[in-house]
């Protein structure tokens, strides 16, 4: 009886040992672009973009297989981003994919929630509370905007409503751009006196 357990406790020592040198050995490590990328996009993982959510549609940008113009909750500023990390130019947001819309969280309008959990079925990060015949509600730091919700609810009533400006949500605005002077036709510039 001893052996057999010294025996199973050694079988178990040694294929520890292999797994964890394959683990070491055989890592396969990400690609730092698809990471780089995927750090930039918001990760609503609303599928507005055409693929599943923020990491796929940023594989699919490493690969060269997407425009990087494709992100509405991302808006602009992701889109200069983008092009600043790739090397190249920023382009206007695809129409096909959506519009730019500021930052939204879904509220569910309890009293009219009737508990069918479709709503839970359709949240790709779990933000809404709830169970089957019971009333909803919004995990508001957790939800991402995405409306994947509201299109499912039976009885319309999910809205989707800008997100409430707080200490952690304020960012203070960018200065406008300075003027652009434009250039006169008046010849070339005088040159100072005792330049030759």
């Amino acid at each position: 009886m001893l052996s057999a357990l010294l025996a199973l406790g050694a079988l178990g020592i040694l294929f520890g040992l292999l797994l964890g040198y394959a683990a070491i050995r055989y890592k396969v490590e990400g690609d730092p672009l698809v990471e780089k990328i995927d750090a930039i996009l918001p990760q609503t993982q609303c599928g507005q973009c055409g693929y599943p959510g923020c990491r796929p549609y940023a594989e699919a940008i490493a690969r060269d297989e997407a425009d990087i113009n494709r992100c509405p909750p991302g808006g602009e500023t992701v889109i200069v981003s983008l092009a600043d990390l790739l090397g190249r130019d920023p382009k206007p947001l695809d129409d096909e994919c959506g519009e730019e819309k500021p930052k939204m969280v879904a509220y569910i309008h309890e009293e009219i929630c009737i508990g069918c959990t479709l709503c839970i079925q359709a949240c790709p990060v779990d933000a809404i509370l709830g169970a089957a015949k019971q009333m909803h509600t919004i995990i508001e730091s957790e939800c991402t905007g995405c409306e994947l919700c509201v299109a499912p609810c039976p009885v319309d009533c999910i809205d989707m409503v800008p997100v409430k400006q707080s200490l952690d949500t304020w960012k203070w605005p960018a200065p406008p751009p300075p003027p652009y002077e434009q250039p006169t036709d008046s010849g070339p510039d005088p040159q100072p006196a005792g330049a030759h």
